[in-house]
């Protein structure tokens, strides 16, 4: 949970980024598992072996912090990823080097099951520890230091000895090393097809459940608190069946079979049942209340498929076990093949599979891998094997798509059905768009289960004052990047602009740019099409940290705060990237929401903007005359601002294209423009006193905003915004009288 926390942040939050991290992650455990029985004698004491690779987990982990945030433009995925090498390939040699033990213990195979239970237990508390209290309440920092005194307290206990003496003495005789890698060839192949087929699952189902929950810090710990659960608790079943199974290998296959039969279940659920049950998340504001409903229809979709993967492991190790067998050997070569079984689903299907078929046939394939893996098995001994194949046929048949309600409106689907005609919804590779029509002519542009564009007065507003903000505050908005295209109303906004001679849109989701040229052309002035564009497919935090480029504006509109990912371009040290990469005189434009979030959340927002931007400004958007959401504009020195100038710039005599913009969101002047002034650092610094700072090291903002997403206070932060608002004297000026006419009209908005 930390180190992707911390990756995420230096490597970009693309699916390929994090497959590649991912993918060194399980590597390593994968390494860890083969590398340790070869290097590390059987004869050696198995608990002492133990004590020193948890030391050495523990020092690795302190190196991972310290390394990680220090690299920089230097961090392309292979080089970051790479820091965790180390760290992995320890902890892929706890299990074989603690299944050494069993050698001393009465049950034998029985404890090696135990044993990857009560691992899988381990990872369910880390996995709730760090989401929920660590990293909520502290910071990476801290959730490391309680990781390492974890690791220090378990070497610690491996070193006392047990209540009969054994533990720490070195057998006298090496124990038998077995045959090596002659497992019986099905089991091992077997049990990789169930780790290939539990861990593409797992990537197919997070995103989906993501929808339905909202894919916020706290419900992605919840979906891997309940997937691991399932795990472990299947993998406790297992151990104790296989005490007494006459023939592990035909249990092992049945197994397969019925994870089929499970996931199907599992498809089913998610795709056909729990979009349409009747739950409005707006019914309580009690977060904790939606959690615990998430957490409980997270086991109802997860449980039947996970425990049968979890009782998988302990099957495969008695049927692959042979007499005198090392039990370190054992262990590594079954959870070796598991892992890289576990490492190619996990890539195949969030790099290939969901982008490529989509959620419903990778379920599908997946199905038929399971069937395959059973049929390894049993055939040609079971008389039932083309029945399998006939179930198979049936099961695949039986998995519905993925709804477009749940692709567009997410935790919010069953409010939303029959309301709009959803025109468009793909699956991309990083998040899932849609476009629904409405009988009024309203466009709604949908990322990860939400409305986060639409041609409707409001956002329009919004998303040109965005835009425009950007190019008239400053003097020469020659070159502008805009991260985070989503309808492309405000690229397009930036691109009327005549002076504007470069335009960067960078877009982490390709789905994007493709739905927002194909149904908002008329909104965003045909932007995705303007030969001065460049569009740039890729994160956004990632691609400044790996450019020299500078810009004279940039604006930034990302997905709502509580959306993991997001609060990565929030926190101070981005903040700081951005002021570097900007040209003497130029500004920065920020998007923060009031709705869906709690005051914490947007004190924080405030708090570490104005910490990098002293001199920063609050711009509001307000709606039937309440809060809504807003624009920070930050800037080096002070703000100034011509009223003179900015009537010649927009030209509205001209008929300019600028003028055409603003007017069709009410802005038929200057003063109309900039008579959205909320506030400026100056004012607000007892207001935001003591409001907790976003830092990479904490990413406090998703934390505090993830417990607010059922809240509706926007009218209430925005009035309590307001009264510290004091008309800027030193900011405005004007030789026509303009000033006059802006006070007045900020003082009509605040009901003066």
């Amino acid at each position: 949970m930390v180190w992707f926390q911390l990756l995420e942040l230096v490597i970009g939050s693309t699916a390929v980024s994090l497959g590649v991290l991912l993918a060194t992650f399980m590597g390593g455990l994968c390494l860890g598992s083969l590398v340790f029985p070869r290097l590390v004698p059987a004869r050696s004491n198995a608990l002492r072996v133990y004590a020193v690779i948890e030391l050495g987990i523990a020092v690795c982990g302190i190196v991972v912090l310290r390394i990680v945030p220090s690299l920089g433009a230097l961090s392309q995925g292979p080089v970051a990823s790479a820091c965790l090498l180390p760290a992995t390939v320890l902890m892929g040699a706890t299990l074989p080097a603690l299944s050494r033990q069993a050698d001393t213990l009465k049950g034998g195979v029985w404890w090696l099951g135990a044993f990857y239970g009560a691992n899988i237990a381990g990872a369910v508390l880390g996995c709730l520890l760090s989401g929920f209290y660590l990293l909520r309440q502290y910071d990476v920092t801290i959730a490391t230091y309680a990781a390492m005194a974890i690791n220090f307290l378990m070497a610690a206990m491996a070193l006392i000895p047990l209540p009969d003496g054994r533990g720490l003495e070195t057998p006298s005789e090496p124990r038998p090393s077995g045959s090596g890698w002659s497992a019986p060839a099905p089991v091992l192949l077997a049990i990789a097809l169930s780790g290939m087929c539990a861990l593409a699952a797992e990537a197919i189902w997070t995103r989906m459940l993501g929808l339905l929950f909202g894919a916020s810090v706290y419900a992605l710990a919840i979906i891997l608190a309940a997937f691991l659960s399932g795990l472990g608790i299947g993998s406790g079943i297992g151990a104790l069946l296989s005490r007494t199974l006459v023939n592990p290998r035909a249990a092992l296959g049945w197994c397969q079979w019925l994870a089929a039969a499970a996931m199907a279940w599992t498809a089913y659920n998610l795709a056909a049942a729990l979009p349409y049950w009747p739950i409005n998340p707006a019914i309580s504001s009690n977060i904790w209340f939606t959690f615990e409903l998430d957490l409980a229809r997270a086991f109802w979709a997860l449980l039947p498929p996970t425990l049968l993967w979890g009782a998988s492991f302990p099957l495969a190790l008695a049927a692959a076990a042979e007499k005198g067998q090392d039990s370190g050997r054992l262990m590594a070569r079954v959870y070796a093949a598991n892992t890289l079984g576990a490492i190619a689903g996990a890539l195949g299907a969030s790099l290939l599979l969901i982008a490529w078929v989509g959620s419903a046939h990778a379920e599908q394939v997946l199905i038929a891998l399971s069937t395959l893996a059973g049929l390894i098995l049993l055939w040609p001994s079971s008389p039932l094997a083309g029945l399998g194949l006939l179930a198979c046929a049936l099961l695949i048949y039986s998995v519905p798509a993925v709804p477009k309600l749940l692709i567009a409106y997410g935790r919010y689907a069953p409010t939303w059905a029959g309301k709009s005609d959803i025109v468009y919804a793909g699956e991309g590779m990083n998040s899932s768009v849609a476009v629904a029509s409405f009988p009024n002519g309203a466009l709604t542009f949908h990322v990860a289960g939400k409305i986060q564009a639409s041609n409707v007065p409001r956002d329009m507003r919004l998303q040109r004052m965005l835009g425009h903000l950007t190019t008239l505050t400053t003097a020469q908005p020659r070159s502008v990047l805009v991260i985070g295209c989503g309808a492309g109303i405000t690229a397009g906004a930036v691109s009327v602009d005549p002076r504007v001679e470069r335009e960067t849109i960078v877009e982490i989701e390709p789905l994007a740019p493709r739905a927002a040229a194909a149904y908002f052309s008329q909104a965003n002035f045909d932007v995705l099409h303007n030969p001065k564009v460049r569009v740039h497919i890729g994160d956004g935090r990632h691609y400044l940290l790996t450019t020299s480029e500078r810009f004279d504006g940039i604006t930034i509109d990302p997905l709502d705060p509580w959306v993991k990912g997001a609060a990565n371009l929030y926190t101070e040290e981005f903040l700081q990237v951005l002021k570097q990469h900007l040209n003497p005189g130029g500004v920065v434009t920020m998007y923060i929401q009031l709705f869906e979030t709690d005051l914490a959340a947007v004190k924080s927002s405030l708090a570490t903007f104005f910490e990098v931007f002293p001199n920063g400004t609050v711009w509001g958007n307000p709606y039937r005359g309440q809060g809504h959401d807003m624009v920070l504009l930050g800037q080096v020195q002070p703000l100034r601002i011509d009223l003179d100038e900015m009537e010649w710039r927009i030209d509205y005599r001209g008929d300019s294209p600028i003028a055409k913009s603003l007017a069709e969101i009410g802005m038929n002047s200057p003063v109309d423009l900039f008579a959205t002034y909320a506030g400026r650092g100056s004012n607000l610094k007892q207001w935001l006193r003591n409001a907790p700072i976003n830092r990479d090291r904490n990413l406090r903002m998703q934390y505090l905003a993830g417990l607010g997403l059922n809240l509706d206070d926007a009218a209430a932060i925005y009035a309590g915004l307001l009264a510290q608002r004091r008309f800027p004297e030193d900011m405005f000026f004007s030789a026509e009288g303009r000033v006059d006419s802006l006070r007045r009209a900020i003082l009509e908005s605040d009901g003066r």
